[in-house]
């Protein structure tokens, strides 16, 4: 098991995501839920889900996985960034732990069983900063069958990853933008750093689907929507998944227009021009559908978060019978 925190001088250095805070006695980090104290970091939420809820798969958005099934999903408080768009700010942004209510990881494992899931979701805000209790629901999860789903926002650290690595088996990445500045202005973000976390994710052979948040005037130009195309195709592959969502006002960025269908068609244009075989709109009304890249057959069909057609057989194409890229039961 990884060293969630390691001594540098009379700092502690925490491991789990890539700020790599160094804390003083007392300290917490940029998350907020991870504070020294003493010898070790604590990490606050422990024990302590803010949110726990049965979701279908296609609302993380994982489309290329178990499609169809149920996801116990849960998140605490905290995150290591700081968007002014965040959907889920009231989570995220929040430092406020209830500890009247704890969750022990043979607690959540067993509900997710009772209640016919199939995996369990670690999201609603960033994992990376409950990484230790994350780590240890996954330990028993493996070990009953289930799988284990991590939505991030590609910020983990090199030790998280290959912690990863025999754990997880599927990834939505946040993929935000292609701007550098804007990711460390406006996000408290890298951009070389989650572009580093696809490819080590990917080679970790954790199934990775990419989410971008389009804001209009923020990351909606063709120049933009085109490299976070390219690097798709060329760093991780034509067959991973990109998610193109629309925006809606909130938190702090209310005088924006939601994102226009139009808008959601022309990303999924771009991607279809890069070489990408599958990019779906999120947040839209429209029926999101999956074709076999090889023949062009229909494979599944979703309408808002439902799966309401899967003709796979076996995880592959009824007609030609080429397996689709995913996570799939035999």
């Amino acid at each position: 098991m990884m060293e969630y925190y390691i001594p540098k001088g009379d700092r502690l250095v925490c491991q789990l995501c890539a700020h790599y805070c160094s804390l003083k006695e007392g300290q917490s980090g940029l998350c907020g839920v991870n504070r020294r104290s003493g010898d070790r970091i604590e990490n606050l939420v422990y024990g302590h889900p803010f949110a726990l809820h049965v979701d279908p798969i296609e609302k993380k958005p994982l489309y290329h996985v178990l499609p169809g099934s149920k996801s116990f999903s849960l998140g605490t408080v905290g995150c290591n960034f700081r968007c002014p768009f965040c959907q889920n700010w009231q989570i995220s942004q929040n430092h406020t732990i209830d500890e009247t209510r704890f969750f022990s990881p043979e607690q959540i494992v067993s509900m997710a069983l009772e209640r016919g899931c199939s995996s369990i979701a670690y999201t609603y805000n960033e994992p990376t900063v409950f990484y230790p209790y994350a780590h240890d629901i996954a330990e028993l999860a493996k070990a009953q069958g289930l799988r284990n789903l991590m939505i991030t926002n590609g910020f983990e650290s090199d030790e998280t990853i290959a912690d990863m690595r025999t754990l997880f088996d599927a990834a939505n990445v946040d993929f935000k933008s292609f701007n550098p500045r804007y990711y460390k202005k406006e996000l408290g973000g890298d951009l070389e750093r989650v572009k580093h976390t696809l490819i080590a994710m990917k080679q970790a052979g954790i199934w990775v689907e990419v989410t971008t948040l389009i804001v209009p005037s923020h990351n909606d130009s063709d120049e933009e929507l085109r490299a976070i195309a390219r690097f798709i195709a060329d760093e991780l592959g034509a067959q991973t998944p990109w998610h193109v969502s629309a925006f809606h006002p909130d938190y702090k960025v209310l005088d924006i227009h939601a994102t226009p269908q139009a808008t959601i068609e022309r990303a999924q244009a771009i991607a279809k021009a890069a070489g990408l075989h599958y990019c779906y709109g999120g947040n839209t009304a429209m029926a999101q559908q999956t074709h076999c890249s090889a023949c062009g057959t229909l494979l599944i069909e979703r309408h808002g978060m439902r799966t309401v057609l899967n003709t796979l057989e076996k995880g592959r194409c009824p007609h030609c019978h080429k397996a689709l890229e995913g996570v799939f039961d035999d």
